[in-house]
């Protein structure tokens, strides 16, 4: 029997989706099937452009469908911007290869400055370019500059007719070499400050633009292209002043949340491999599985992608359900961003140490698996940034919680309009939370549920006693270990309250939040290390350090479900 927690090809029904949603992203799952893994893993390791995927994807209307918002649908009934349908997808791209990925998540960031855009001009050429299958780029970042927009050398020059002729270069963009529509952030030249900025729509196959190089070594194409002398149109400008600024950073809020399932998938995939290998391997007349250390490892990696994919399930409730009075959000989007993907990249360490040089075989998944999950974490933001970002709320997520009307488990067949009209960028302190006790208490009875709660209190005693002080707050070395700690609360939260929605097994929830005490211990005492902790801060964080409640006969249930994957999943030659 399939395992109900993870994703499998065989048994994939998403009965909780409309049913042309459920069409396409079952007629998805069987293009990927009916391709093969000799073929998927040949198109990988040859770096082929995935014309063949783009073109299914445009005869089923695909992209067009899911990333179509209803005000730009023309009045087709299937077209929105649905997250949890668009998250289901990215899952499935994960699954069987992120390259795929990759052109869809681009795609989305393409669009993201279009659809906030009050230009209807540029709004029905990219609903008419996405019902021609036509990808879509996001020219933001720079060589000199990555993507710190204040610097931008895309120059804008007046043309005295209303329009410009933008010059400069874009890098590390994605889709460059074959978008229907690139949208670029630049700068007039007649304008200084942040009035001058700009974001216009470009076409790839414009003789003024000019395709440089992909700067990876991957079927993955991340360009390097260069505008001479573009010419810019009224009708091409997106947004100007402010707003091209805050469309750049919503833009990011919304695609970059994509970031976590696409990690799921793949650890999915992976984990079927790994997992039928290990049970199938024979060392000193046992199975591998048969080895404790193996056992815990496999344990682990499964607890920790379900923890992955609770979280992810659960953040796109708030995604759904945000407005103007709760952007709760815009805290668990740099946590998909940051701390589910570097679960991932623990799921498939946990794994590969088990597997070891299998997981190096040029006929596995695992093998691209182990590569493509480094890159998630580091997409459009360091771990480092999002961290810091995520600092920005521990004060009022921890010690001043606000009344808010609980949010459902959110598979409606709705349309995401708020995503579009986020508004300004800016005021993330003073976003307020929900209590996140509330979670925790509802799991009490488990005893590493209440363990990680006492350890998550004590961080609140932490913030209230021990925080870092001025001179403290320029040192980032020392914040970014707060900062996992916070991290680990919000994680757990998220986690727990979907395990109430879904009534997830308690013995995975309860060996998960062993885990995820040993991850708090663990980040505790590299808070002691840290060269400025101050005496009171070393004594808090020792005294912080736990050890998770064990229970050899839960351990060894949730083993059950784990060695049970074995054989569960082979992808068709």
């Amino acid at each position: 029997m399939a395992d109900q927690l993870l994703f499998n090809p065989r048994s994939y029904d998403p009965a909780h989706f409309d049913p042309e949603t459920r069409r396409l992203l079952r007629a998805t799952v069987d293009w990927f099937e009916d391709r093969g893994k000799r073929r998927l893993i040949e198109d990988y390791r040859s770096r082929a452009w995935l014309a063949d995927f783009l073109a299914f994807s445009a005869k089923e209307g695909l992209f067009a469908t899911f990333l179509t918002p209803a005000s730009a649908a023309d009045g087709h009934q299937d077209k929105r911007w649905d997250t949890a349908r668009i998250a289901a997808l990215n899952e499935i791209f994960g699954f069987y290869g992120l390259d795929y990925w990759y052109a869809w998540q681009v795609t989305i960031l393409g669009l993201g400055p279009v659809w906030q855009s009050d230009n209807e001009t540029a709004r029905a050429r990219a609903a008419e370019l996405l019902s021609q299958g036509e990808v879509f780029a996001f020219g933001l970042s720079e060589k000199a500059h990555g993507a710190d927009i204040y610097s931008t050398d895309m120059l804008l020059e007046p043309d005295g007719d209303g329009g410009f002729r933008a010059t400069g270069s874009k890098y590390y963009i994605g889709n460059g070499n074959a978008a229907g529509l690139v949208s670029v952030f630049g700068r007039r030249t007649d304008v200084e400050g942040p009035d001058g900025y700009v974001f216009f729509a470009a076409d790839s196959r414009h003789p003024a633009y000019h395709l440089v190089k992909n700067v990876v070594d991957s079927s993955k194409y991340v360009s390097e292209f260069r505008l001479e002398d573009y010419p810019v149109a009224a009708e091409d400008v997106l947004h100007t002043g402010r707003a091209a600024f805050d469309a750049a950073l919503n833009t990011v809020n919304v695609g970059k949340f994509n970031l976590c399932t696409g990690a799921i998938g793949i650890c999915e995939h992976a984990m079927y491999e790994a997992v039928t290998h290990a049970q199938n391997r024979i060392l000193y007349g046992r199975p591998v599985t048969a080895f404790p250390h193996v056992r815990r490892e496999l344990t682990d990696a499964y607890v920790r992608l379900v923890g992955m994919k609770l979280f992810s399930d659960r953040a796109v409730d708030y995604f759904r359900s945000a407005g103007p009075d709760d952007r709760r959000y815009l805290l668990f989007n740099p946590m998909t961003k940051m701390k589910v993907t570097t679960e991932g990249e623990k799921v498939i360490d946990l794994m590969w140490d088990v597997i070891a040089a299998k997981g190096f075989e040029k006929d596995t998944y695992f093998a691209q698996a182990a590569t493509e999950i480094r890159g998630l974490p580091k997409l459009e933001g360091t771990v480092h940034v999002n961290l810091a970002l995520i600092l920005k709320f521990m004060g009022n997520h921890l010690l001043n919680p606000a009344e808010y009307a609980p949010v459902p488990t959110r598979r409606d067949a709705a349309d995401d309009a708020f995503l579009f009209r986020q508004g300004p960028a800016r005021g993330l302190g003073a976003i307020r939370f929900h209590d996140w006790r509330a979670a925790y208490d509802a799991f009490a009875h488990l005893p590493n549920v209440a363990r990680l709660r006492e350890q998550a209190d004590a961080l609140c005693e932490f913030v209230t006693t021990a925080a870092p002080d001025e001179e403290q707050s320029r040192d980032l070395d020392l914040l970014l270990a707060v900062g996992q700690l916070f991290a680990l609360v919000v994680h757990g939260q998220l986690i727990l309250e979907q395990a109430g929605l879904t009534s997830l097994d308690e013995d995975v929830l309860d060996e998960l939040c062993a885990v995820l005490v040993r991850d708090f211990s663990a980040h505790a005492v590299e808070l002691h290390g840290k060269d400025s902790a101050t005496e009171d801060q070393q004594r808090w964080a020792l005294s912080a350090v736990r050890r998770p409640v064990v229970d050899t006969d839960r351990s060894a249930r949730v083993w059950q479900r784990v060695e049970a994957l074995a054989g569960a999943y082979e992808m068709a030659p």
